[in-house]
């Protein structure tokens, strides 16, 4: 049986490239979008009540990956990408269907232009993410307790993170004229390494674009610095 769906609304979100996306939902608590709505699901009353519940599941799709096909199997970024798993015992994009799941921080409903939003954080999405649904997080059934993570375990373990005087100058001044958290952005992103498993041995500059800057870093054994924040062009 066929059915066809359609997007219900757009991310707006800070990660404006796949690089620097946390490889979870939750893992950087500065990081912050929202969801535009798009008619017919651009009604308020359609989210009465939805400020009750502090978090939300977004379904959405991968869509950056669709050009790039599925795959059975996949090299997990927390195996290292040593070692292949079966796709459906992994959360690759892709995919068969290219579609994801992602819990987030629910912050309002809020009107701007014509437009309805929804505002978040902690996300992990890629701006321009289309979403498909959205349902509240209900912790009583959706925690499970005792259950297994599999191969998916978290470090503790934190990269340390400076930044040269002028990307924090830099941090600063954006702050001031967007109201945006830039430099606990980064600095979060950073400290759960975003390099692929097999750059992780290298010690070299890097480069990542959050809301209109770019960003540039170099990876040293001793930990990252941030070295500039530089303006790119205005999405």
């Amino acid at each position: 049986m066929e059915h066809t769906i359609q997007a219900i609304g757009l991310i707006h979100s800070c990660y404006t490239e796949k690089f620097g996306i946390p490889r979870q939902p939750g893992l950087v608590k500065s990081a912050k979008g929202a969801v535009e709505l798009l008619p017919p699901c651009n009604r308020e009353e359609m989210f009465k009540e939805l400020e009750t519940f502090s978090h939300i599941w977004l379904q959405f799709m991968f869509h950056e990956a669709v050009s790039d096909g599925w795959r059975p199997t996949v090299r997990p970024p927390w195996l290292g990408g040593q070692r292949r798993v079966g796709l459906f015992a992994s959360r690759s994009p892709h995919r068969p269907n290219f579609l994801g799941l992602s819990v987030v921080r629910y912050l309002g409903l809020r009107k701007e232009k014509g437009k309805v939003f929804l505002d978040i954080s902690e996300l992990d999405l890629l701006h321009g993410t289309p979403i498909f649904d959205i349902k509240p997080y209900v912790p009583y059934s959706d925690r499970v307790e005792g259950a297994s993570g599999g191969f998916v375990q978290i470090s503790n373990n934190r990269i340390t993170v400076s930044f040269t005087p002028e990307a924090e100058a830099s941090c600063q001044q954006y702050q001031e004229q967007s109201g945006r958290e830039l430099k606990s952005l980064i600095q979060e992103i950073l400290e759960h390494d975003p390099r692929p498993a097999s750059q992780r041995s290298q010690q070299r500059e890097y480069g990542m674009l959050l809301w209109d800057r770019n960003v540039r870093w170099l990876a040293e054994e001793s930990g990252f610095t941030v070295l500039s924040v530089m303006e790119t062009k205005s999405r």
